[in-house]
């Protein structure tokens, strides 16, 4: 039996993730900054519901305390509470720039250091990083949000190579559209709009506004998907879940190995001329 420790476990992912682990037999300590409803997820002497707020310390230092306690072990790590950010660079504050970073990048980071200790400890374990297409691919008004996803991703590639040696792996879930709350009326959090990008991330607002429960991507299957790549004999660094997302990210990689292509001659003229 394998111990996951689940943040966002309320909604959406979270919740998928959690069901799907405890019909396999598995525990599960679900996190969420509510707790009401995560009785429901399962038995008793399997589900163990702790308050979190990943973006406070004392809460996240205590809830991995509390899992340790209970059961002894984490096995594995899952990153998942996170929200929707719209705005395009000049719209977006410091300070809701900063909110956002704390939630999708510090506080997966700080949990990360938290488990490994007791993961190293053990021999092994996994840490999920719910990421994005948006971890690779940029639109207009996602700047924020693409912003927090690269960064975790850099993050998580790095200590891949730090962590293996120990026995623990590490995954970066890239899914596209999926039909969980997050684009729910009232979820997606907006900043003051500038008439002068209108056209540019105005599609992108009309997107998420009008987008709730029209995305292709079924969630339960991406919790399965998931549980088969940490399943497998050798997991992959990251997983891309949805064939937008894979079109998506084809695109881009055409796109970057085009430009590399493009300016490879200026690019490798920079070195210094021998015998200067």
């Amino acid at each position: 039996m394998r111990i996951w420790f689940i943040t966002g476990a309320s909604s959406g992912f979270g919740s998928e993730i959690a069901k799907a682990v405890l019909e396999r037999g598995d525990a599960v300590v679900a996190a969420a900054r509510s707790t009401d409803s995560l009785a429901e997820l399962g038995p008793e002497d399997r589900v163990f519901a702790v308050p979190l707020d990943v973006t406070d310390a004392g809460q996240r230092e205590a809830a991995v305390t509390k899992a340790l306690e209970e059961f002894g072990r984490i096995d594995v790590l899952v990153n998942n509470a996170g929200r929707t950010q719209v705005g395009a660079v000049e719209e977006t504050t410091d300070e809701e720039l900063r909110a956002l970073f704390d939630l999708h990048f510090f506080a997966p980071a700080a949990l990360t250091r938290l488990v490994l200790p007791s993961m190293r400890r053990q021999g092994g374990g996994a840490i999920v990083q719910m990421s994005s297409v948006g971890g690779q691919v940029t639109a207009p008004g996602f700047g924020a949000y693409c912003a927090t996803k690269f960064a975790l991703e850099g993050l998580t590639e790095t200590l891949h190579d730090e962590v293996a040696g120990f026995g623990i792996h590490t995954l970066i879930v890239e899914p596209g559209a999926f039909r969980t709350g997050l684009f729910r009326p009232g979820a997606a959090y907006e900043s003051e709009e500038m008439a002068e990008y209108a056209e540019t991330v105005g599609p992108t607002r009309a997107y998420v506004r009008d987008g709730h429960l029209a995305q292709p991507g079924d969630p339960v299957k991406a919790a399965q998907a998931i549980i088969a790549a940490l399943d497998a004999d050798e997991p992959p660094l990251r997983l891309v879940l949805g064939a937008d997302a894979i079109g998506n990210i084809e695109r881009r990689w055409q796109v970057l190995a085009g430009e590399l292509d493009a300016w490879r001659a200026v690019g490798e003229a920079t070195a210094i001329d021998d015998g200067a």
